[in-house]
Parts: structure tokens; C-alpha cells; sequence
């Protein structure tokens, strides 16, 4: 069964960058060190900044990132921190190295989710993307997490290095005995906003040829599969999650931003100073979700207008959904 995960105001997402450290250079990387930092937060910082989010939703889910996360040796202490605030749901994304006995340290009632992140069904095309090796020791990891009865997810971010590979991936998730698919669109941001990467994204019609299909294929097998929607016809509705939703994406240097197309620039509209949150001054973010223009996403417009086409009065196709509206796959 196939539904659009509508923005909910009663849950908040806590995307959590507790450092941006990180083992691997992937090629898509969306980590911007001179906008989000290079510190590794202290354990004591992590716990004042998870109370704030905590406070501000009594329904948070938080998901740890990096960077690698695990490469935080106070990670577990965190996890604990969180589950004992009450977040409703504990993620850590990984890159399947799995650093400081990460297993040995958490048990699956600590979290809901370790997810992995994977660009290919072979080693060949996901190393190129994310280093060599990668690919082994991701998919040990998973075994591994898998073996121990902890419940995982899997990344894989579609572009133009390894779209042909996505439909071997239902099968090779299968095997692996993943849960949960999380089929994600390449953005200009970070590594990926360089000239040279621009022309790694896939077409609009490459997008709706190969990512339903997958999904679908997915989902035969039992796998819960969620993807972006990325596209709406002109007459679907488009809703920006900066103005219905709470969603943080939080980084080490104390910047809060509610959409991630931003976090190359410093427009967030909140940070942290002193253990509290603050709006920050206009113009920020905010500002700039009250906007409504045809083509939807304003802030599509302005970072990666090529993802649009116009006919011939200039009038858009169709329009950019928000980034963080996704289509959800159940199995019956």
C-alpha cells in the first residue's frame, strides 16, 4: 500500500549532527565544515542540547549523525541520555564501520534503528562513491547488527553513478535482512554542489522510470520502502515542511536549520548559544518558506533550479515538492 507521509505537528525529528568527523570522503557528502563546524561535541553539551529538543516536543524522534557518529565514543551514553528524555524513537545512521564496539555497547531495546548508508549493490560502483572497502565493511556491519537482533534500515542515494544499480538492490536487502528502504535524491550540497558534480543527478524521467519500480520490488519482499516525492503535478498541492513541520537539523557550531537544501549557507533560523535555542535575525530560512511561487519549492528555485523545466510561456512543468515529503510503502 502505497501513502504519502503527510507533515504532522505532533512530532518533532531531531536530526542530530553530533560531530562532523567522518572516516570517509564520499563523493555526496552534504557535510560543509565551514558552515557547520569541525567540533566533536562533548557528552555534557550532547545531553543539554537533546533536554532542549526534548522540552520542545513531548513526541521527538531523534536520529544521530555525523559525520560518523559512532566515531563519538560517548555515543551509547547519548542513546542512553535520549531514551531516558523520552524520545519516542532513537536512529543512529552509520556508514557501517561501526566504531568503538558500538554493538558490544548498545542493546536493540537501547534503539529503534541503526541505518546504514550503501550507494550500490556491488562494491565496484558504492566504493567508487564512498571509498574503497566500503562496501565490505558496511555490509559486515549489517550482518553483524543484524545477527546481534538490533532492527536496521538502509540509505542509498540515487545518481547518475549508481542508478543502474538500483534495481538489484530489493533482492541484495532481502538477503542482507534489512527492514526498512530509504531511497534518497542526490542534492547540491556539500561535496555534491561543486561544478563537477552537477551533472550527477538523474533526470526527472530517469527518477520516475527507475525509483517506483524498485520500491515496489522492494516491498514484495517485505521490505518497508520510503522515498521522496520530489515531483507534483501542477495541480497537486505543495505544503513546505519549514512552515508545518518540526524538523531540527542540528550541527556542532550551534546552527538549527528546518530545511536541509539550506545548510550550505548561513541562513538557519535558530541557533543554540548557552544551552538554549534563539531565532536567529531576518532574513533568514523562515523567511524565505513564506513564499509561494509556481513552481513550488522556493528553495529548490534558488539552489538547484536545474531540477525544473518551463514550456514555451515560461509557465513550470510541474513543481518541486518539499524535500521532506516522502511516499511510503507497506507491505500487505
Amino acid at each position: 500500500m502505497k501513502e504519502t507521509v503527510t507533515f504532522s505537528k505532533d512530532a518533532a525529528n531531531l536530526f542530530f549532527h553530533i560531530l562532523t568527523g567522518c572516516n570517509l570522503r564520499c563523493r555526496h557528502c552534504y557535510i560543509n565544515p565551514d558552515q557547520h563546524g569541525t567540533q566533536t561535541l562533548p557528552i555534557k553539551t550532547i545531553e543539554a542540547w537533546l533536554e532542549v529538543f526534548a522540552r520542545r516536543s513531548h513526541a521527538a524522534n531523534v536520529i544521530f549523525l555525523g559525520g560518523e557518529p559512532t566515531l563519538h565514543p560517548d555515543l551509547p551514553q547519548a542513546v542512553q541520555t535520549a531514551r531516558n528524555l523520552g524520545y519516542r524513537s532513537i536512529t543512529i545512521d552509520t556508514n557501517g564501520y561501526l566504531f568503538h564496539d558500538i554493538l558490544d555497547k548498545l542493546s536493540p531495546q537501547d534503539i529503534d534503528y541503526f541505518s546504514f548508508s550503501l550507494d550500490g549493490a556491488t562494491a565496484a560502483v558504492n566504493d567508487r562513491i564512498r571509498g574503497d572497502g566500503a562496501f565490505r565493511q558496511c555490509t559486515d556491519g549489517i550482518r553483524d547488527a543484524v545477527s546481534r537482533g538490533f532492527h536496521t534500515s538502509l540509505i542509498f542515494t540515487v545518481s547518475r553513478d549508481n542508478i543502474h544499480e538500483l534495481p538489484l538492490m530489493p533482492s541484495f536487502l532481502e538477503e542482507l535482512g534489512i527492514e526498512r528502504f530509504f531511497i534518497q535524491v542526490l542534492g547540491l550540497r556539500g561535496q555534491s554542489a561543486g561544478v563537477a558534480r552537477k551533472d550527477r543527478r538523474v533526470s526527472r524521467a530517469e527518477w520516475l522510470e527507475s525509483v517506483l519500480g524498485t520500491a515496489e520490488a522492494a516491498v514484495d519482499l517485505g521490505i518497508v520502502t520510503v522515498y521522496p516525492k520530489v515531483f507534483l503535478d501542477l495541480d497537486e498541492p505543495f505544503e513546505c515542511a519549514g512552515r508545518v513541520a518540526d524538523n531540527y537539523f542540528v550541527f556542532p557550531n550551534g546552527r538549527v536549520y528546518r530545511c536541509p537544501l539550506c545548510e550550505d549557507h548561513p541562513v538557519h533560523s535558530l541557533r543554540i548559544e548557552e544551552h538554549q535555542l534563539f531565532p536567529t535575525e531576518p532574513i533568514n530560512e523562515k523567511d524565505l518558506f513564506a513564499l509561494d511561487i509556481p513552481e513550488g519549492c522556493v528553495m529548490n528555485k534558488l539552489i538547484q533550479p536545474d531540477n525544473l523545466a518551463y514550456n514555451d510561456q515560461g509557465d513550470p512543468e510541474y513543481k518541486i515538492a518539499c524535500c521532506l515529503l516522502k511516499e511510503e510503502l507497506q507491505p500487505k
